[in-house]
C-alpha cells in the first residue's frame, strides 16, 4: 500500500493576504513541514509588501523570499504581449494572468535553490489561477508534487479563515469588512467579488482603485508621446526611461484621466462566468499606440496576420500554458514581425479614452505621394481598371455562369408553353 506523501520542505506562492496567511500554519500543522515564503514583486506596491516578511515568519514560514521581477515581468512577459496584441474576449488586458507564468517560475527557482521537496499556492478550486500555477510547475519542476490546500482544507468561508487566524494570533490585514476580492501588479489591478457578483449592478465607485472617474476627469485632457524600438516602449515625450519607470507614468497620467476601466463578464478556464473589474491605465495606452504604429510600418496581410496570432497568444496567457513551444513559436514570430516597429506615437487622454493623434516611423510604409488626394505624379488611375477585373474575376465567373443556367432554364420553360396542347 503507498505511505501518503509527507513534505519535508514547501516552496509557497506568498503574497501576505487572507488566504496565504492561512496556508503556512496549515501546511506546518497537518504535514510538520519548513514552510518557504516566496514573495514575487510584480509591482503590487509598496503597501503589500511593507513588513511582509516579518509577517510570513510570524505565520510560521521558516524563511521569506522576496524577489523583484518587476523588470522581467515587463520585458519577458507584459510587453511581449502588448505587441501581439493579446486581448480576452476582446475587453479584457489579461493583467492576472500574465503575472501567473512568472510568479510560478520564481517559485520554482526558489524551491530548487531551497532543496523544498513540494509547491504550494492559494489559489481556490473554481478559478483560473490553479490551472496557471500548475501548468508552470509542470512544465518547469514536474518531479516537484502540488500541495493545493483550498482543494483539500475544510476552511469554507472568509469569517472561518479569519477565525483561524485569530485562534493562533496571527496578524492580517484582512477583514470581514473588505469584501473585494483583488489582484494587483504593476499591469492592472482586478476587482472581485462582493456587488460585482450581480452582473446587473454597475461597479459602486469605492471599487476603482488606480482610475478616477472619467466624468470626473480633466476637462483639458492631455497628450504624450510613445517612443519605440522593435516594438518595445523606450521614451515619453522624448525622454528615456526603464520599462519600469514608463508603465508607472502611463499609469499615472492614465489614471489621472480615467484610462482603462473595463467592466466584464468573461468565461473562465474552468468551464463557469465571472464578473470583474479591471484597472489597466498604462497598459492600455501602450497598446493603442502599438496599434497606432503597426498602422504605418505592417502591410496588410502582415496586419491581419497578427489579429489573427493576437486571438491564439490570448487563449494561451489567459489558460497560463506560457511554457510551451507553440506559445515560443508564436512570440517568435511576432518578435520577428516587430522588428519595423521603431518611431513615435502621440496619444490623446480624454475623460476615460486614449486615442492616437499621430504616428511617425522611419520603417512607414505610408507614402503621401501615393494617398494624396490632389495632383500626383507616381500613380496612373487609369491602372484600376485592370486591377479590378482582374480582382473581381472570379465573380464575374460565377455571374456569367448563373446568367446562362438561368437563360437555358427559361428557355425550356417558354418552349413547354409553346408547345401543343396534345404534346404537353
Amino acid at each position: 500500500m503507498t505511505q501518503p506523501f509527507t513534505p519535508r520542505r514547501v516552496s509557497l506562492a506568498y503574497s501576505g493576504g487572507l488566504d496565504t496567511s492561512c496556508i503556512i500554519p496549515w501546511l506546518v500543522e497537518t504535514y510538520g513541514c519548513e514552510v518557504i515564503a516566496v514573495v514575487a514583486d510584480v509591482g503590487q506596491g509598496s503597501r503589500e509588501l511593507e513588513g511582509i516578511e516579518e509577517k510570513a515568519i510570524r505565520s510560521g514560514a521558516t524563511k521569506c523570499v522576496i524577489k523583484d521581477l518587476r523588470r522581467d515581468f515587463l520585458e519577458e512577459f507584459a510587453y511581449p504581449m502588448a505587441i501581439t496584441g493579446a486581448i480576452y474576449e476582446g475587453r479584457y488586458l489579461l493583467g492576472t494572468s500574465i503575472a501567473r507564468p512568472i510568479i510560478a517560475r520564481a517559485q520554482v527557482e526558489v524551491a530548487l535553490e531551497e532543496g523544498c521537496d513540494a509547491l504550494s499556492h492559494g489559489c481556490t478550486g473554481k478559478g483560473n489561477d490553479q490551472v496557471r500555477f500548475e501548468f508552470t510547475f509542470a512544465a518547469l519542476a514536474p518531479h516537484l508534487p502540488v500541495i493545493a490546500p483550498w482543494r483539500l482544507w475544510n476552511l469554507k468561508s472568509r469569517e472561518q479563515m479569519l477565525d483561524y487566524l485569530k485562534v493562533r494570533s496571527i496578524p492580517c490585514a484582512a477583514s470581514a469588512e473588505k469584501i473585494y476580492s483583488r489582484d494587483a501588479n504593476i499591469w492592472h489591478i482586478s476587482h472581485e467579488g462582493g456587488e460585482l457578483e450581480d452582473p446587473w449592478k454597475a461597479p459602486p465607485e469605492d471599487v476603482w482603485m488606480l482610475t478616477c472617474d472619467p466624468v470626473r476627469a480633466p476637462d483639458a485632457g492631455a497628450e504624450l508621446t510613445l517612443s519605440f524600438r522593435s516594438g518595445f516602449p523606450t521614451a515619453i515625450d522624448g525622454v528615456p526611461m526603464d520599462s519600469v519607470t514608463i508603465l508607472e507614468t502611463l499609469n499615472r497620467i492614465g489614471g489621472e484621466h480615467g484610462v482603462g476601466r473595463v467592466d466584464l463578464v468573461e468565461n473562465r478556464l474552468v468551464g463557469m462566468k465571472s464578473r470583474g473589474a479591471y484597472e489597466t491605465p498604462g497598459g492600455t495606452i501602450l497598446m493603442e499606440a502599438l496599434r497606432g504604429l503597426e498602422q504605418l510600418c505592417y502591410d496588410r496581410e502582415t496586419t491581419q496576420w497578427r489579429q489573427r496570432l493576437a486571438l491564439d497568444f490570448a487563449r494561451i496567457v489567459y489558460e497560463g500554458t506560457w511554457f510551451t513551444p507553440v506559445r515560443e513559436s508564436l512570440w517568435t514570430s511576432a518578435k520577428h514581425a516587430a522588428q519595423i516597429l521603431d518611431g513615435d506615437v502621440r496619444v490623446r487622454l480624454f475623460k476615460g479614452t486614449a486615442i492616437v493623434s499621430g504616428r511617425r516611423s522611419p520603417n512607414t510604409l505610408y507614402s503621401e505621394a501615393f494617398a494624396t488626394f490632389g495632383v500626383d505624379e507616381v500613380y496612373d488611375q487609369t491602372h484600376a481598371e485592370g486591377f479590378i477585373r482582374l480582382f473581381s474575376l472570379p465573380t464575374r465567373i460565377r455571374a456569367l455562369k448563373a446568367a446562362a443556367k438561368a437563360a437555358v432554364v427559361g428557355s425550356r420553360a417558354a418552349h413547354r408553353e409553346s408547345a401543343p396542347q396534345g404534346t404537353r
